[in-house]
């Protein structure tokens, strides 16, 4: 097959493989500014699916969307030490505007717990003024050096929760309510295995107490962090006076949360699935569920096409996202080729004879071919649908089962951590937990919240075990 069709396999160069299939899928493309990218209407399409899951599911949970402005004064972000320390090298600055030196230099929203900040410390007073449950659909900028389309890029697509709640209690309890939504997100609807924990102190999101997530595992053996909660504490209350009066007549300051998922998602997705013939995508979220290939010559055209538009038809009308692929100047093989490299879950595959049998071809993404009644299609599908899901949630699992290793020498560590992700109890010390880096360029990923308790010492150096389990290292992206 022609290169241009053909993807790289992933066992050759998974990075090559991952950069062609996003373009050769019309997921996205590169922009003209280094680090910029264009979304194209499939992949868009897949993000909209997942925007439309996870905007229903923050909704029926009491919060609210808004919106904040993308520019916000350099003072705002200088109020909290660790936060703008943590942002500065990624910073995009406007310094001139209208033809002007601007007085104050804006920076473009790399995050917006500064400008909520400073408008929660004008709208909240009392006590009647709590919980603020707020979210924002946006775009953030942080300039990245090394850029990957959907993991890194200068700019990106995300959504980011803001809450502001009377007591730690309250608050801490929004946290792990967020973050086990991102994980629903993850499993019910993506088909992805994650680990849900506490980062250790260096990787915490800058300005937060603490920081939680959900992590999973790419087909290469990496880690990508899906999805982030953090409690915030009083840390951006107190740089922005965020006080209220409450019930006991006393003055304090709020406890804020923020929480963010981006389209980093989408690399998941694509990584944690795929195979060397393209996307494979999640059912749930797929943009196209089902797409129907007729094949016919000219003198049967007029009659499978006919059959093909009812089948469509009443198979939107089972409530399925379905592409009818009438297009005469490509063979039916292009399209096949085509709509595996796309990712689609099933291919109905009609022709004159299945006509004449009141049968269709139903081929699945995940292998394997069956002949079906074309009136029991629309009946049929959406269990299959189902079942390809958790085909697809089980073979993830499967895979990251295989490539979790229990280690407790340094050198046993370092093989685990080429493959997948290593299980091993660390010392808490942040030069440790550096010096790993260096030495093998993996990194904490999480203290998962499941894990057994279990005492042990730091695979590296030693000394009594921080955490009182075992925590999850890997490389990552």
């Amino acid at each position: 097959m022609a290169k241009e069709k053909g993807l790289t396999p992933q066992s050759q160069d998974f990075s090559e493989w991952y950069l062609e299939v996003i373009q050769k899928a019309e997921l996205a493309d590169y922009g003209p500014v280094r680090g910029t990218i264009v979304v194209r209407p499939y992949g868009y399409a897949l993000w909209e699916n997942i925007q439309g899951v996870l905007d229903r599911m923050l909704k029926e949970t009491g919060h609210q969307n808004a919106y904040f402005p993308l520019f916000i004064p350099m003072s705002f972000l200088k109020k909290e030490a660790e936060h703008v320390e943590g942002f500065s090298p990624e910073l995009a600055v406007v310094t001139h505007a209208g033809g002007e030196e601007l007085e104050e230099p804006l920076a473009v929203r790399p995050t917006s717990e500064t400008v909520i900040g400073y408008m929660w410390s004008k709208w909240i007073k009392s006590y009647r003024d709590l919980p603020q449950l707020l979210n924002q659909w946006g775009n953030v900028v942080r300039w990245e050096l090394r850029t990957r389309p959907f993991l890194r890029t200068s700019e990106f697509l995300w959504q980011e929760g803001h809450t502001a709640h009377a007591t730690r209690e309250e608050a801490e309890e929004e946290v792990r309510r967020m973050l086990s939504i991102y994980a629903k997100l993850a499993r019910e609807y993506a088909a992805i295995p994650v680990v849900e924990g506490m980062k250790t102190e260096k990787e915490k999101f800058a300005g937060a107490v603490y920081t939680t997530t959900i992590e999973a595992l790419m087909r290469d053996g990496k880690a990508l962090q899906s999805g982030t909660s953090h409690y915030l504490g009083e840390n951006f209350a107190r740089a922005f006076d965020i006080k209220f009066q409450d019930k006991d007549l006393q003055v304090k300051y709020v406890h804020t949360t923020s929480w963010g998922l981006s389209w980093r998602f989408i690399g998941a997705i694509i990584m944690t699935h795929g195979d060397d013939q393209g996307l494979i995508l999640p059912p749930r979220l797929a943009p196209i569920q089902v797409v129907v290939v007729p094949i016919y010559r000219e003198e049967s055209r007029e009659k499978v096409l006919e059959v093909a538009l009812d089948l469509k038809r009443r198979l939107l009308q089972a409530g399925l996202r379905v592409h009818l692929d009438d297009r005469d100047q490509y063979t039916p093989g292009y399209k096949f080729h085509e709509w595996e490299l796309k990712g689609v879950p099933y291919r109905v595959e009609l022709g004159p004879k299945d006509l004449e049998a009141g049968e269709a071809v139903l081929a699945s993404r995940l292998g394997g071919k069956e002949r079906l009644a074309l009136e029991a299609l629309p009946t049929v599908l959406p269990e299959k649908l189902d079942a390809f899901h958790q085909a697809l949630y089980q073979r993830a699992l499967d895979f990251r089962e295989a490539h979790t290793h229990k280690v407790d020498t340094y050198e046993a560590f370092k093989e685990a951590v080429q493959e997948g992700f290593a299980l091993a109890f660390h010392c808490g010390d942040k030069a440790c937990e550096k010096a790993i880096q260096e030495e093998t360029t993996a990194t904490t990923r999480c203290v998962p919240f499941e894990a057994e308790p279990e005492e042990g010492f730091c695979v590296r150096c030693g000394r009594p075990s921080a955490y009182g389990k075992r925590v999850v290292f890997a490389k990552a992206y």
